[in-house]
């Protein structure tokens, strides 16, 4: 997932430029207003579907915590929240742009501590939590045994093959993935407009011809259901930064015309168990609301629409989607059964204790100890000395 949007540092050297620049670079954002506080909103509603969804709109465990399908419980609101797994898209496209911003002026180094002590400490949270659930009710989900938690902490339990103790953490796998793409192509030498372009475009053109070759690790790294979600975004933030051109609306376009499609053919089925259909038609609608939703707030527009709650909200964000599905379904099973709570006031109450839990999190965990996490990494080691003779 993204993390809470960063000021960025000003003023940082003009950027390159592929083609002469039509209007003049915009400043640096810097400030309360520049932190896009629309974004941070954009991103506490992505997680909010994606919540929906894994209450209400897909069978399989959550099914067990309801005790009946949510499609026969909530047959109209089942309609909807079954396009809610979209959100993910939606975030890969925040995500695009926030990082080109988190990256610009930054060195490597600076990068990976930023990533790590935002990514980890409430990640490590949410494993201790999961786990200890599992073992207190493994009703709703098995047990985890010790092998698989320690080896999720790493947040590399995919390409290892052990099970994710988090169900959302595939989506991390994915960010994971692009974060270390972006850093070593782009961030290692500096982020300039050249550069962020000239990676969009071998990464657009990567995916397309990765599917061509049947190479797993090609794929893997690649990620070409995904590209051109994150592509998207980096070229909407430099069009914030610098204003549009064809070059860079022709990144978007682009990016959104593969995105629709890789969206459209993943999800054009009978979802699990009991769940709708899904109509291609509102699928390329959601993916069209996302990238025309970031571009917004890459022209300004939505700078009236921020409030200063949306910064807590995006701040929210990241620690709710980590807890919400597999300690949302446990709570559904509490207040379901044995207290026998009706299905809304259930779904209500699960959704609040999640933002609770959340809000918590961010204040208890994320806000002291990324700090001090990311300093911790960024101690010098001591130089090196001669070793004595004997």
């Amino acid at each position: 997932m993204s993390a809470s949007l960063p000021t960025v540092a000003s003023p940082v050297p003009p950027p390159e430029r592929t083609t002469a620049p039509s209007p003049a670079a915009r400043p640096a954002p810097g400030g309360r207003r520049d932190r896009l506080l629309a974004l941070d909103g954009l991103r506490l509603l992505a997680a909010l579907t994606v919540c929906l969804y894994h209450y209400a709109g897909r069978g399989g465990t959550v099914t067990g915590s309801w005790r009946q399908a949510p499609s026969r419980l909530f047959p109209d609101l089942s309609q909807v929240a079954v396009y809610g797994c979209l959100g993910v898209q939606f975030f890969f496209v925040i995500s695009g742009f926030v990082i080109c911003m988190s990256g610009w002026g930054r060195t490597l180094g600076d990068f990976f501590r930023s990533r790590v002590a935002r990514l980890y400490p409430a990640y490590w949270v949410a494993l201790v939590l999961v786990t200890a659930a599992s073992l207190a009710l493994p009703d709703v989900v098995r047990a985890v045994r010790p092998d698989e938690f320690l080896v999720n902490l790493t947040m590399l339990q995919q390409p290892m093959g052990a099970p994710r103790v988090l169900g959302v953490c595939w989506t991390l796998w994915a960010e994971v993935r692009f974060y270390a793409l972006f850093a070593l192509l782009v961030v290692v030498r500096g982020v300039t407009y050249r550069r962020v372009v000239l990676f969009c475009a071998g990464w657009t053109l990567a995916a397309a011809l990765c599917r061509t070759t049947g190479n797993d690790l090609l794929d893997q790294l690649v990620m070409p259901d995904y590209a051109p979600f994150f592509i998207g975004g980096l070229a909407l933030y430099l069009v914030h930064r610098f204003g549009g051109d064809p070059l860079l609306w022709g990144i978007v376009g682009t990016s959104w015309v593969l995105g629709q499609y890789t969206a459209t053919r993943g999800l054009w089925h009978r979802a699990a168990g009991d769940a709708p259909v899904r109509d291609p038609y509102v699928v390329l609608l959601i993916v069209t609301l996302a990238f025309a939703a970031v571009t917004a707030v890459a022209l300004g527009w939505t700078r009236r629409a921020g409030r200063a709650w949306m910064a807590t909200a995006g701040a929210l964000t990241y620690p709710f989607y980590l807890v919400h599905e597999h300690l949302g379904w446990f709570v559904i099973r509490v207040l379901r059964d044995p207290l026998g709570l009706p299905p809304w006031p259930t779904l209500v109450t699960t959704v609040a204790a999640m933002l609770a839990l959340a809000w918590l999190m961010y204040r208890f965990v994320e806000k002291p100890f990324g700090p001090r996490l990311k300093r911790a990494l960024k101690t010098p080691r001591p130089p090196d000395s001669p070793r004595s003779s004997p």
